[in-house]
């Protein structure tokens, strides 16, 4: 394949995947017997020349999702995979980071209180190969082997539970904006969003792909107002995509309460006859 900007789904689902271990509600059930898609947990691949992949965030089921993923797999003596890029630091995105920890030389970028949080990781991580831990909100963003240059960006989002003090910082949850140098193709990635903003606006905007936060279908989906951003309602992020024809749009980090994951469900129809995409698990795209 020529020089374009690469992305991989690995994963696309919320939390513990689709179904999850622990809960038989009917979609985790439909799921379970094979008649809805099953889901990973989220995270992503990029390259900008097919040869230097990025992960966006890092899932508990990594191992598996980089093993269906035929272009990531390693060679004779290397890996493909350069690096982590951590939107955040909850557990599903950074749990994946000890998987990986044979990996020398992978550098991780992320906002300070991420890493900040992951310093106990990160010190059992450097113990096993020696990685490099880089600040993602450096001023003027940074480039990436393979002709990718990275910009991030904070959107309102909280600490996870674990965070010691939890304390408030709205650096906790950025957005990545990835240039392909030789193309322009641009991606946005930001699967967690709980409010849209002037500046998701703009990064939409001049995006030639957004791959957003789609967790909850309704407002009060599953009691969690005010966390994730939802799809449906006056002010839901279907109203603000509608604004932004232009762009591939792509919904991510489904959770299991949310009907977009039943092909057939009329909340599927709206968001499809709106133009944004519910794509698989190992789906790949080109920019």
């Amino acid at each position: 394949m020529g020089v374009v900007l690469r992305v991989v789904l690995l994963g696309t689902a919320a939390g513990e995947g689709l179904p999850r271990w622990n809960c038989s509600c009917a979609r985790c059930a439909a799921a379970r017997d094979g008649k809805l898609p099953a889901r990973t947990p989220e995270c992503a691949a990029v390259t900008g020349n097919s040869r230097d992949w990025w992960l966006l965030n890092t899932s508990p089921d990594i191992r598996a999702q980089l093993t269906a993923a035929s272009a990531l797999w390693p060679g004779s003596r290397d890996t493909p995979v350069r690096g982590v890029l951590l939107t955040d630091a909850e557990a599903d995105h950074v749990t994946g980071l000890a998987v990986l920890r044979a990996g020398a030389g992978l550098k991780t970028y992320a906002a300070p209180p991420v890493l900040a949080a992951l310093a106990p990781a990160r010190a059992a991580l450097d113990r096993h190969a020696p990685w490099e831990w880089a600040d993602s909100l450096t001023e003027g963003g940074f480039v990436l082997s393979g002709g990718l240059v990275v910009t991030a960006h904070p959107v309102a989002g909280e600490a996870p539970a674990y965070a010691p003090g939890r304390a408030k910082d709205r650096r906790w949850v950025t957005a990545y904006r990835i240039e392909d140098l030789a193309t322009g193709g641009v991606l946005v990635y930001a699967p967690r969003v709980s409010s849209w903003t002037p500046m998701l606006d703009d990064l939409v905007a001049a995006a030639d792909c957004v791959v957003l936060d789609g967790t909850h279908f309704a407002p009060d989906e599953a009691g969690q107002a005010g966390r994730h951003l939802p799809v449906s309602g006056p002010g839901g992020s279907l109203t603000a995509l509608t604004r932004h024809p232009r762009a591939r749009r792509i919904y991510t980090h489904l959770a299991d309460t949310n009907p977009l994951v039943d092909p057939t469900s009329t909340a599927r129809a709206q968001v499809s006859e709106a133009g944004v995409d519910i794509l698989p698990d190992g789906s790949e795209f080109v920019l």
